[in-house]
């Protein structure tokens, strides 16, 4: 994945702050544009996990803030829903200027209702993911009910929404109620993903089953079970990510031919945020990272975490073979692993850097009719499977140099 960071102006001349993430390797299969929650910003967590979750299908992903929020350009207060609208049709014409039509348009919250607006718009889009969204835009008055009144007889008025203070103008009200989604999702003729927690405390679920019911086929309805409505969980943004990656890839397919292209057999390549790692191998994409508390998003497994999974792998496939070879009836193996570093017992100085030695404990887990000879066997084969000789291989060499 590489992130770049990048403004575009919208209808009004306001620069407004993106950021647009590519897959490693060749060029972007399909591009998307992702809509965040009223008051949010393209940071979110709900946001980089699905956008990145996206880039390893082959996506780039433009993220952007809407005007007046964030580092976007705009008075937040004299802003509206067209206002969003207008800056997603604006995302998708920077797109088209500079790289190609966005196919895929996901919009959270608010945003949803937004994407689903902008994708009548927009010709080039074929797919549309709403998560947690109102079935019309007015369901966002009830955040500042008590104030609507002052905003009505002032023009703007200050609200609180989550614990932070912005000002609401009378534009906001008015923007509400011209867009109506019942009217349009009738004729939008998209392909249509809507995912809804029933556990969502800001936008009941009844609104992803008014969504889905005005829509035409092809469309999709997933519940997300026990997530909160911005999917605080670190666990329920993977989720969501994983099934609009999966669900995409049936209407936006992606050309096996734009894959990463390296060549060695793997490549790594670390964003510019963070420490997230994407590894590109042969057609395969998968993310590496380290946990929060090493100062990571806790996105894929660590380096040791793979590591230890190498070894996993290339066990239980050695073991399979063997068992096959001597038609044993080997029926699962299963391989558990962990790492660590300790003083070697026999070191003159234990303080040394020296004195710590890598040991990986390994327990195979075998199932199938054996008897005690034959599972003896197969603990000594697991000693030969290739990546073991490779780690215990005093004579390995890791040659280093810098592309020119």
């Amino acid at each position: 994945m590489v992130t770049k960071k990048i403004s575009f102006k919208n209808k009004d001349g306001h620069e407004l702050s993106a950021r647009m993430e590519f897959p490693l390797g060749a060029a972007p299969a399909h591009y998307a544009v992702f809509a965040h929650c009223f008051t949010c910003g393209k940071g979110i967590r709900a946001a980089t996990m699905i956008s990145r979750s996206l880039t390893e299908k082959g996506f780039a992903v433009l993220r952007f803030d809407f005007t007046g929020l964030g580092q976007s350009e705009g008075d937040f207060a004299e802003s509206g829903f067209t206002t969003n609208v207008e800056d997603l049709t604006a995302a998708a014409s920077f797109l088209e200027e500079h790289y190609k039509a966005p196919k895929l348009l996901v919009g959270h919250s608010l945003g949803g209702t937004a994407v689903i607006h902008a994708a009548a718009e927009i010709d080039a889009v074929e797919a549309v993911v709403t998560v947690g969204a109102p079935f019309e835009a007015t369901h966002v008055t009830h955040l500042f009910s008590d104030k609507k009144a002052d905003i009505k007889k002032n023009g703007r008025a200050e609200v609180n929404i989550g614990g932070r203070t912005f000002e609401i103008g009378k534009e906001f009200l008015d923007s509400l109620e011209k867009h109506t989604t019942a009217s349009l999702l009738p004729d939008l003729r998209k392909a249509l993903l809507v995912l809804h927690s029933p556990q969502d405390k800001i936008v009941n679920i009844d609104n992803a089953a008014e969504i889905y019911k005005a829509a035409r086929h092809p469309k999709s309805f997933v519940s997300l079970d026990g997530a909160d409505h911005l999917l605080n969980d670190p666990k329920d943004g993977a989720y969501v990510a994983e099934v609009i990656g999966a669900w995409s890839s049936r209407y936006l397919p992606r050309d096996k031919k734009a894959g990463p292209e390296t060549k060695a057999d793997v490549a790594a390549q670390l964003g510019s945020d963070g420490l997230t790692t994407e590894i590109a191998a042969g057609e395969h994409r998968f993310l590496s990272d380290e946990p929060e508390s090493a100062g990571g998003h806790n996105m894929g497994p660590d380096p040791y975490q793979l590591l230890n999974a190498a070894l996993g792998a290339c066990t239980a496939m050695t073991l399979q073979m063997y068992a096959k070879r001597k038609k044993w009836p080997l029926e699962q193996v299963t391989v558990h692993l962990s790492h660590s570093r300790r003083h070697a017992e026999d070191c003159d100085n234990p303080d040394a850097g020296s004195s710590k030695v890598d040991a990986f404990k390994r327990v195979l887990e075998i199932k199938g009719d054996l008897d005690a000879e034959q599972r003896k066997r197969l603990a000594e084969i697991a000693d030969k499977c290739p990546v073991h000789r490779t780690l215990t291989d005093p004579r390995v060499i890791i040659d280093t140099e810098t592309a020119a």
